[in-house]
């Protein structure tokens, strides 16, 4: 037996291990919230936002869109929605890996299959995507939709770059801040398309169902308490952070100041970012921002943790804090906070997501300097011969 077939036989046992396991401790918590939410809506004649699940105070969050989506799940039995929503995540999970990392699979001449088997490996065993995969969640469906609109779509000048962002944005709202993000780097026509393919979504879902929509835009929509409590330790967003920190009185005014520097911050690096800088920045920004953003929600970290391996040569620092932060999120460390401040590292331990977002939106490269080659060195790893631009600066 080969050393490789060694490290991705112990890889692959690890990671499904560490899902089977997360699919047990949470059981499929979200699939059940969407099922029971469009039964309700669907079958029973309820209204979707009225709907509670048993025993919890969750119910409903998303857009009338999304329940279009989800309507099936009216109909299904939940573990046929959760074997669907498994087998989902880890599809998506390998194509969106194969976006990410054959760019410098090619630059470093590695065996494809095997990089690309290890890289998915890890991803899945990062937390927020095997949290995604419990909880039977669409993060990654998301995260599809948008890396492939950016990485090929946008990146290529297709005539329908814009609209992956602008079905995201309508099934979620927080994908909306790629809208932002093509209008930053003067993407006019891809901006023009995901609005209106947002729009259309939306006002097609209003005219099918006006009081579901009704509801959620004046009211569902501004009730953060539906998701819960903004201070929960898996609330990992800016606003979560100043909520666990002891300064009720200007919290409010200390997130609108934050949310302003990290956009200001975002828009100047953006805008020289190469279309993988340009999806993990604004990936992040979007975290970072949200009043809440749910462990789970990170998986727009994997660009970025995708980038710092690029740069390791030439930014090891940067390739450190990636493998660092990679490491420690994946301890579920955070959740040792879950039940209040244990001092002194609370402040850290309580904000890993966070701390580590910040840190990659100031110092991750928003471009690779690593370069083409289709020659091998005598290890197996490229030589840089030249360099890469950046589309943004075209």
């Amino acid at each position: 037996m080969t050393r490789r077939t060694v490290i991705l036989a112990v890889a692959a046992t690890a990671t499904a291990a560490s899902l089977v396991w997360t699919a047990i401790h949470h059981f499929y918590f979200d699939c059940g919230v969407y099922a029971g939410a469009v039964r309700y809506w669907f079958r029973d004649g309820g209204l979707v936002y009225d709907y509670v699940k048993g025993g919890t105070p969750y119910g409903f969050t998303y857009p009338p869109f999304a329940g279009l989506l989800m309507a099936p799940m009216a109909w299904l039995p939940l573990w046929l929605v959760a074997a669907v929503a498994s087998v989902a995540t880890v599809v998506t999970t390998v194509v969106v890996m194969w976006w990410f990392v054959a760019p410098l699979i090619r630059r470093r001449g590695w065996t494809p299959w095997y990089a690309l088997a290890v890289a998915v490996c890890l991803a899945l065993f990062f937390e927020p995507v095997r949290e995604t995969f419990g909880f039977g969640q669409v993060n990654l469906l998301l995260l599809a939709l948008v890396a492939g609109d950016v990485l090929i779509g946008v990146a290529r000048g297709r005539r329908w770059a814009g609209v992956g962002i602008g079905l995201a944005a309508a099934i979620k709202l927080t994908p909306a801040v790629f809208i932002l993000y093509l209008l930053v780097t003067r993407r006019w026509r891809a901006a023009a398309t995901a609005t209106a393919t947002a729009a259309a979504a939306t006002l097609s879902a209003g005219a099918l169902w006006p009081d579901a929509s009704r509801e959620f835009w004046t009211a569902a929509l501004w009730d953060t308490n539906r998701v819960g409590n903004l201070e929960y330790v898996s609330n990992q967003s800016l606003r979560g952070m100043l909520a666990r920190l002891p300064v009720d009185a200007v919290e409010s005014k200390l997130w609108v100041v934050c949310v302003l520097l990290a956009v200001g911050l975002w828009a100047w690096r953006v805008r020289r970012a190469d279309p993988l800088g340009g999806l993990a920045l604004t990936g992040i920004l979007g975290c970072l921002i949200s009043p809440v953003t749910w462990v789970h929600h990170w998986v727009w970290l994997l660009p970025a943790l995708v980038r710092c391996v690029e740069v390791a040569r030439t930014d090891p620092w940067v390739f450190r804090v990636g493998v660092a932060g990679y490491a420690l999120v994946c301890t579920r460390v955070t959740f040792l906070y879950e039940n209040g401040p244990k001092p002194p590292l609370a402040v850290i331990g309580a904000n890993l997501y966070v701390l580590l977002g910040v840190a990659l939106l100031v110092w991750m490269p928003a471009t690779a300097d690593a370069v083409a080659t289709d020659q091998p060195d005598e290890q197996g790893i490229g030589r840089p011969r030249t360099p890469e631009v950046s589309p943004a600066s075209t």
